[in-house]
């Protein structure tokens, strides 16, 4: 009898936990969500052969860059740029423009309940034939790792719901100020994953904001050129008469050191002692996003 009392005092114990407030809190259903931007592949150069793209000297091939939009954010025409590196362009011919470098043609639709999927668009290096071809000579085989580097601008979209405006924080009624808040993020590559309110004085409520570079690229603010020390961003809130908000000392601008940054809005006037209220907080941030693919393409030699 005691075993039997004991267990259900251990499994009332694991409903209680599971059900406690949490650090990080989501929610809210405004976004779909995810980490996902931009996200480039290659088409097939050709037909594979023990896993790799083959093909014979005598051979041109396509070079074709896809481009899928996987967030939760409209990439608009000629944001986003794509470049051929790897191989020296001597040994190449009819692969256009002349630089290797490409942009997006067509607006590519975000993801969104009616187009799951996003849109896409195929940036093609190769739009007419003759397609590429290699200009060397080949003896046995040759294999050649192309790289696309590639990079856009986008942007992350953050709720933040039932902010407490409270200007006597001792008072209990409505909400509570000192508390993780629930939040919805878009989905995109920079992420945010924890809100926390808090004061800074009397009246003076402030939000802390953890972000997150999610994907596997560097990210830089537009106009500026990336860094290897850090990662950069910029940001907005949407009532900036009300709010200053700042990132190691940085005001509507961050460094994400080791892929993450908190930023701090706090109200830039004291709320009054009778003010009590609850209110989405929305901000937005702005960057470039930078990565990086590559594909394997094995040139045989013909038989001649």
């Amino acid at each position: 009898m005691k075993k039997i009392v004991l267990g259900i005092m251990i499994l009332v114990s694991l409903i209680a936990v599971a059900c406690s407030p949490q650090a990080t809190t989501t929610g809210g259903g405004a976004f779909i969500g995810g980490t996902e931007g931009v996200i480039a592949s290659f088409e097939p150069f050709s037909v594979k052969e023990a896993d790799t793209y083959t093909i014979f000297d005598t051979e041109d091939f396509s070079i074709d860059v896809v481009l899928k939009n996987k967030g939760e954010e409209n990439l608009p025409v000629g944001k986003a740029t794509v470049r051929l590196l790897g191989p020296p362009k001597e040994s190449y011919e009819n692969i256009v423009p002349a630089n290797w470098e490409l942009a997006n043609s067509h607006e590519v639709e975000k993801i969104s309940e009616f187009n799951p999927g996003g849109g896409e668009e195929i940036v093609s290096f190769t739009p007419s034939t003759p397609r590429a071809k290699f200009k060397g000579v080949v003896t046995g085989f040759q294999d050649v790792v192309w790289n696309v580097e590639y990079w856009y601008e986008y942007k992350t979209h953050l709720i933040v719901n039932d902010v407490c405006f409270k200007g006597d924080i001792t008072d209990t009624k409505v909400c509570e100020v000192k508390e993780a808040k629930t939040f919805s993020v878009s989905g995109a590559p920079v992420t945010v994953t924890s809100v926390a309110e808090d004061t800074a004085g009397k009246g003076v409520v402030l939000l802390k904001i953890d972000v997150k570079n999610a994907g596997t690229g560097d990210t830089t603010t537009v106009g500026q050129e990336f860094d290897t020390r850090f990662d950069q961003i910029a940001y907005t809130v949407d009532e900036p008469e009300k709010w200053e908000c700042k990132s190691g000392g940085r005001e509507n601008e961050a460094r994400l050191i080791d892929g993450t940054a908190q930023i701090i809005c706090r109200l830039k006037q004291p709320l009054a002692d009778d003010e009590l209220y609850t209110k989405a907080v929305r901000l937005t941030f702005q960057y470039v996003y930078k990565d990086l693919i590559q594909e394997k393409l094995r040139i045989k030699e013909s038989v001649r």
